[in-house]
């Protein structure tokens, strides 16, 4: 039988064993791919070695900026609404420190010194705000089907004036907005105002103003019953501030209230066993009801402040 030929192996080859011309070995168990650089390198840092972040990286964030957004810090400092403060800047109506601001969105720190342009406050002291007797049938804020919001009554027809009062005029229904609510089964005193420094005061989360209702009710009240409604109830699994009740006369209740739940008085009645059969409020902060008559509206005066 004739010698197979002998394959030669080259050195390198011999000490590996592969021979020549036949390829890698084959490798065995799962493929895997290489790693980038950059992951292999940060791989390869011993444990607690700060790594390179990339720019994409969410921990590479830059820190967030200093200070208070201006509109901000005006609505809460009462100089005006977030809108209007919003208008100002961007009309270059507001100084931040002594210098001009009239990009939204600018910070300062909490104590800055803020100022309005005279233009600002020119545009303030034109700003109406409104005083109604609401009847019922009328709903305080946005319309719901079937019903008339309270607003359609500031007609020049059923303003009721005096001599040093102005006139209506249809620019006090632009951006006309009540402040609180009064359901429409309520009479008495509802504010629509165009500023925001009287909405904030009067529905802002950080309000102090407290409001006067006066209640005709129905059924019996223990004094119990009484002390729970001073202080005591929850409504919506959320405890009410505490409030100021007391009896008139033998079917009448005085309300003075800090905040205004929907619905809040006669709810509370209802979980003290008692019916609200009529429902007036009677005074805002300073600012009474007084004489004026069911249906119509005024001006809140110069002089009076809630």
């Amino acid at each position: 039988m004739a010698d197979r030929p002998r394959k030669t192996l080259t050195p390198s080859a011999a000490a590996s064993g592969v021979p020549v011309g036949a390829g890698p070995p084959p490798v065995r168990g799962r493929m895997t791919r290489q790693r980038p650089a950059a992951a292999v390198d940060a791989a390869a840092l011993p444990v607690g070695a700060p790594a390179a972040l990339s720019p994409r990286s969410p921990t590479a964030a830059s820190p967030p900026p200093d200070g208070v957004r201006i509109s901000k810090l005006m609505a809460a400092r009462g100089l005006c609404s977030r809108r209007d403060a919003d208008e100002y800047i961007t009309r270059g109506w507001v100084f931040v420190d002594g210098r001009r601001v009239s990009e939204l969105g600018t910070r300062a720190g909490p104590k800055a010194v803020i100022t309005l342009d005279r233009r600002a406050q020119a545009q303030q002291h034109s700003q109406m705000t409104i005083l109604l007797h609401k009847p019922m049938g009328y709903v305080s804020g946005q319309p719901e089907p079937g019903c008339t919001p309270a607003v359609t009554l500031i007609q020049p027809e059923r303003q009721c004036r005096t001599p040093d009062t102005p006139a209506f005029h249809p620019s006090c229904l632009k951006g006309l907005a009540p402040a609180g609510r009064l359901d429409i089964d309520s009479t008495g005193l509802l504010v629509l105002t165009q500023d925001g420094r009287v909405a904030r005061r009067l529905i802002g989360e950080d309000s102090t103003i407290d409001k006067e209702y006066l209640v005709r009710v129905e059924g019996h009240l223990d004094a119990r019953g009484l002390a729970l409604l001073n202080h005591g109830l929850s409504l919506d699994e959320r405890t009410l501030k505490p409030a100021k009740v007391e009896w008139l006369n033998d079917d009448q209740l005085r309300f003075v209230l800090r905040e205004g739940r929907k619905r809040q008085i006669r709810r509370m009645c209802e979980l003290v066993g008692l019916r609200v059969t009529g429902l007036k409020r009677v005074r805002i902060g300073a600012v009474r009801l007084a004489d004026l008559p069911l249906g119509q509206w005024r001006f809140l005066r110069p002089d009076e402040a809630f």
